[in-house]
């Protein structure tokens, strides 16, 4: 069964560290001395891990990380997950190609063989990517029939191979995005040695969606929404592995409980939020970092138009550009209206952006 929204609140804070001073932040230092982590902040003061957009097949494409960077200038961005063989068989540049505006931006693979992971990984870095991810937390049948996504978790000597080849391969840093379990078994011990052979070999950050993923009998949607949640879990792992960081993520569907979960971890990631209601993204940004501007509403729409024309005059189809943005007014005056223009199958075979203006007349 789900938590409340409460009880999920509740957590959260429970899994706060105790900062002896109840005005002040929790928030993580840098490492000891000698420590093997990451830099925890980059050249501008900035934790990377921090506020993140989860990777989302069929969501997290380059003109969705477009949009979500306007409304989120410091948040870290990641691709759809890629599977090794896409890029090994496949298109890369169609795979690879992004924006200069979207850093920074994350390369999330698919796969099991580590030969193959270090040459995508290779890939990704050429192509000027900030970090790779390596995806075990996905459980959907067909990523099974793969032997990647959340399966790996009962093969953690492998994935500790994997890591250790892509660490070998590039410079940027190699990360990890894995569930808490699998099926049934909530034992403490499996994630804690999943993490703990990652660990041995180098790896440094992990991302945990705080629930087991469950390999038959549930869809992909009704595993993000089904096993319960256990943030404190999480909070074992970061009492056990000190110097990691473990970013958050599961169920942190309003701003205070991801800004609760900042506090409480090394930073927090949301998924179908940015999706359903992007404009959660900006108010979060503004939460994190208030010196940091955000584009308003009129600003965004110019800026996307500006973006479409020119992928449009290379044969994008529009309709890839503002799917992305149908959320953008949810809950305002104007929004079904402004999502009907956006959607409509005539509007769109114009290929014409100024459509977007067009429907932000509706919310204005």
């Amino acid at each position: 069964m789900n938590m409340t929204y409460s009880e999920m609140t509740e957590q959260v804070a429970a899994a706060a560290p105790d900062t002896g001073n109840d005005s002040a932040p929790a928030v993580a230092g840098p490492p000891p001395a000698g420590s093997a982590v990451l830099d925890y902040t980059d050249g501008a003061g900035l934790r990377p891990w921090q506020f993140s957009v989860a990777p989302m097949i069929d969501v997290t494409d380059r003109h969705c990380r477009y949009f979500h960077r306007l409304l989120a200038p410091n948040a870290l961005l990641y691709t759809e997950m890629i599977t090794t063989g896409a890029l090994v068989y496949g298109d890369v540049p169609r795979h690879l190609r992004f924006s200069a505006q979207e850093h920074p931006v994350a390369l999330q693979l698919g796969g099991s063989e580590p030969a193959a992971l270090a040459h995508c990984a290779r890939l990704g870095q050429s192509w000027g990517y900030d970090e790779v991810n390596l995806n075990c937390g996905c459980p959907s049948e067909r990523v099974q029939k793969g032997a990647f996504g959340a399966c790996l978790m009962a093969e953690p000597a492998l994935v500790a191979d994997c890591i250790k080849a892509m660490q070998d391969a590039v410079s940027i840093p190699v990360t990890v995005k894995h569930r808490l379990g699998l099926d049934d078994d909530q034992s403490y011990d499996f994630v804690r040695d999943f993490v703990g052979q990652l660990y041995d070999v180098g790896c440094r950050v992990f991302v945990a969606h705080a629930r087991n993923a469950v390999l038959k009998g549930l869809s992909p949607k009704d595993n993000r929404e089904i096993p319960p949640l256990r943030y404190d879990v999480v909070t074992r792992l970061k009492h056990d592995f000190p110097d990691a960081l473990f970013v958050l993520n599961g169920g942190l569907n309003t701003p205070d409980l991801i800004t609760s979960a900042v506090n409480a971890f090394d930073g927090a990631m949301v998924g179908r939020l940015a999706w359903h209601e992007p404009y959660l993204l900006r108010d979060i940004s503004r939460r994190l970092w208030p010196d940091t501007p955000v584009a308003d509403d009129a600003t965004i729409v110019q800026q996307m138009a500006g973006y479409a024309r020119a992928e449009v005059a290379q044969g994008v189809p529009l309709r890839a550009i503002v799917k992305p943005m149908l959320g953008l007014f949810n809950g305002r005056k104007g929004a079904r209206q402004w999502r009907r223009h956006l959607s409509d199958p005539a509007q769109l075979a114009t290929q014409n952006p100024e459509i977007l203006q067009q429907a932000f007349a509706f919310v204005t």
